[in-house]
């Protein structure tokens, strides 16, 4: 499974983006999947339509098997909004305090977007700076609903594994978060993005049932070589060396963060 990627409209963009993407259709995210032979998928809200979610819901209305979605959605949504997103397949709610997306700051009404998760059995996904994760540590830790943190933690290979931003990562993972193993060419420099290995390897060892696989498709705000998804997924075999771990991470982990249903058993 697929656990991080996005499709993105060619019109109702907020004003206060980041950037201008390039559009990136349903069609084309489904080819990408199935050349790297993955059967399910999840859809982020990007940022740059906001919370606008209608995009996405279009795409998950028309897959309800194949897709799930994390919505964007102001503090003050309605239970109207509330009931069509998760009717249409939604199974969570992003706070992008990097890059914003039509919420303001999201971390100072967590509160509010505690209690929806809670109610609706949800869970909240973060896009946080190290510094922004170090020192939000504390509330994350008092979180009463799943909460998954974007991108190995937007890591600094720089800080190295023995700084405090990444002990409050590892102790976050200790203590009930998940991660996604995504985002690996905006964190490091050259492909096999060496640098990224000890960091993977200590999330595997505290916790490797919290850990799932993202391909960040189509690559958004991203101006570098764009990475060929299969080399990504194969990353997987250097930093997960044993079948049952990669199993876990690409299958079983996201079965039960995005409620996907299980395999058919085997005759």
């Amino acid at each position: 499974m697929d656990t991080h990627a996005h499709v993105i409209g060619t019109e109702n963009y907020v004003d206060d983006r980041r950037y201008t993407p390039t559009p990136a259709s349903a069609d084309e995210y489904l080819a990408m999947l199935r050349a790297t032979g993955m059967t399910h998928g999840v859809l982020i809200q990007t940022s740059v339509h906001g919370t606008d979610n209608s995009v996405m819901l279009d795409v998950l209305t028309e897959h309800p098997d194949m897709l799930r979605g994390i919505a964007v959605v102001p503090a003050n949504v309605t239970d109207r909004t509330l009931a069509t997103l998760k009717a249409s397949g939604c199974v969570g709610i992003r706070l992008n305090i990097i890059g914003g997306g039509g919420i303001g700051d999201g971390l100072a009404q967590l509160d509010r977007y505690e209690a929806i998760c809670r109610e609706l059995d949800w869970h909240i996904q973060f896009l946080v700076t190290p510094a922004q994760l170090l020192a939000t540590a504390p509330r994350l830790r008092e979180l009463t609903v799943p909460y998954v943190l974007d991108h190995l933690g937007d890591v600094d290979v720089t800080d190295g594994t023995a700084s405090p931003r990444w002990a409050a990562m590892l102790d976050l993972m200790r203590s009930g978060a998940w991660t996604k193993l995504s985002g690996a060419f905006r964190l490091a420099t050259t492909y096999p993005f060496a640098e990224l290995r000890p960091f993977v390897r200590e999330l595997l060892d505290v916790a490797p049932e919290r850990c799932v696989w993202g391909s960040d498709w189509p690559h958004v705000a991203f101006w570098g070589t764009m990475p060929n998804v299969g080399d990504l997924l194969d990353l997987l075999a250097d930093w997960a060396p044993d079948s049952a771990q990669r199993d876990a991470v690409l299958a079983g982990n996201p079965q039960r963060l995005y409620g996907f249903p299980p395999p058919p058993a085997v005759p």
